[in-house]
């Protein structure tokens, strides 16, 4: 059994409603709190509702990503318009145990997990001394973030 994490984002629906359904999808033990944000990566969009899951997988990594793009598809995502645009749920692989992933489509910890604060303050509610691989721990990373200029 795997302890994983989840980052959960929506901007279009019901967002909350949206991810307290995709964590139930995925089989989340536990649910940071729901946190609203300014969008990242693309501005002109409605503002996102962000969370982050805890789930206990026997999944191996590559599955677990196929589970996560199949319960977006369910909940009716579809990828067009501009990278990082409006979505009815988005949902990465942000941590998955202590390994280290780096294969085409999939890089595990997540490449931005350690630049992104809407992810990193529902993580610290769940896992403030989570080690990202490469980048010290979830605390350290996101007192970084707000030391920051």
């Amino acid at each position: 059994m795997t302890r994983a994490y989840v980052g959960l984002g929506a901007n279009l629906g019901d967002r909350e409603k949206t991810i307290r359904r995709a964590a139930e999808l995925i089989g989340a033990v536990r649910l940071s709190p729901v946190i609203e944000t300014e969008p990242w990566g693309y501005a002109d969009q409605p503002r996102f509702l962000n969370a982050v899951a805890e789930i206990d997988t026997e999944l191996a990594p590559r599955d677990l990503l196929r589970l996560l793009l199949d319960v977006e598809r369910q909940l009716g995502r579809v990828r067009t318009g501009p990278r990082y645009g409006p979505r009815t749920i988005d949902l990465d692989l942000l941590l998955y145990g202590s390994e280290t992933i780096d294969e085409p489509g999939l890089t595990v910890p997540h490449p931005l997990l350690h630049e992104r604060r809407f992810v990193l303050e529902p993580l610290a509610a769940l896992a403030p001394g989570a080690e990202i691989p490469g980048n010290g721990t979830v605390s350290d990373a996101l007192a970084g973030l707000q030391s920051a200029p």
